[in-house]
């Protein structure tokens, strides 16, 4: 089976199209299509539904799900392969999510160039979502997302932290010391784009209560959350370690009385996987950072 067929068609699906995929494995359109359908005629069934904007046929979801296991197990072999001949290319293909990476990263690059000036640094931002599908795509090795993950992934404890809510002063709810979610539930809420994890935690800690929230506005930008919030658009929702670092006189930080509302970060890759010395690396200094921050002062 021809690798580059595959990776072609995998291309069609994520992009929407056989122009967008042609752009981005550099081909014309009439080759992705003609790879396709190649591909198509090996199998001997159809994959595409052509009168439907190229929606996966019930054979094409399952050729879809296995090409990006066979594409990153080609990744992991040459990976693997360049290391034993002593070809160490010095790359980690890395992904981090907007919402904590300055708070719990940055301070990591310093200290990882520090003591691999060699390793050229891939990195790719999007929420945990879209993180994960390119770990499964074999795309990136190590990722940061938001726990609980899917058994497709192993995955290395990073920091966990109580969700706070964003309120305007005005707010009932920021009379007491903590806030029920449901006395939250007459506002409208201010959420992250679908992307985020967050997202998720928040509606299923709402569905938990009885309750289904009316969304106000979604953003990626979280000073642009804060801010809208302190015009009394709605409620926001932010860990709270970054919900501390955005402090503003227009908004209350309040505590919420769910133990189950937690952002758990981890760094997350393809249960399997073969990892490179640059990912492995990152792995140990992630850890031997985030033991010495857990330690009491002597």
């Amino acid at each position: 089976m021809n690798f580059r067929a595959l990776q072609a068609f995998v291309e069609v699906v994520r992009q929407g199209g056989f122009s967008q995929a042609g752009k981005t494995i550099h081909a014309t359109q009439s080759t992705v299509s003609k790879a396709v359908r190649q591909l198509e005629d090996e199998l001997g069934a159809v994959l595409l539904d052509r009168s439907d904007r190229n929606t996966l046929t019930a054979a094409g979801e399952i050729v879809y799900r296995r090409a990006l296991t066979m594409l990153a197990e080609r990744d992991d072999l040459i990976t693997e392969l360049d290391e034993l001949r002593g070809l160490k290319r010095g790359v980690l293909r890395l992904g981090l999510p907007p919402i904590g990476s300055n708070v719990l990263f940055a301070p990591a690059f310093a200290a990882y160039r520090s003591l691999h000036p060699d390793i050229d640094i891939r990195l790719v931002e999007h929420g945990s979502k879209r993180l994960e599908e390119l770990l499964l795509a074999g795309e990136l090795e190590i990722a940061a997302s938001l726990l609980p993950v899917a058994e497709d992934f192993e995955w290395q404890d990073v920091r966990c932290e109580p969700i706070v809510a964003l309120l305007p002063p005005s707010h009932p709810a920021t009379d007491g010391s903590a806030a029920a979610l449901s006395d939250l539930a007459a506002q409208p809420f201010i959420l992250f784009e679908s992307g985020f994890a967050l997202n998720q935690i928040i509606l299923d800690a709402c569905a938990r209560r009885g309750f289904t929230p009316e969304i106000a506005v979604r953003s990626s930008q979280i000073d642009f959350i804060v801010e809208l919030v302190a015009t009394g658009m709605g409620v926001g929702f932010l860990p709270r370690m970054i919900a501390e670092q955005r402090r503003n006189p227009a908004v209350r930080l309040v505590p919420i009385d769910d133990e189950q509302m937690e952002w758990h970060m981890a760094l997350v890759w393809r249960r399997g996987a073969y990892l490179s010395h640059a990912a492995k690396a990152w792995l140990e200094l992630a850890r031997l950072r985030g033991a010495a921050a857990d330690s009491p002062p002597q």
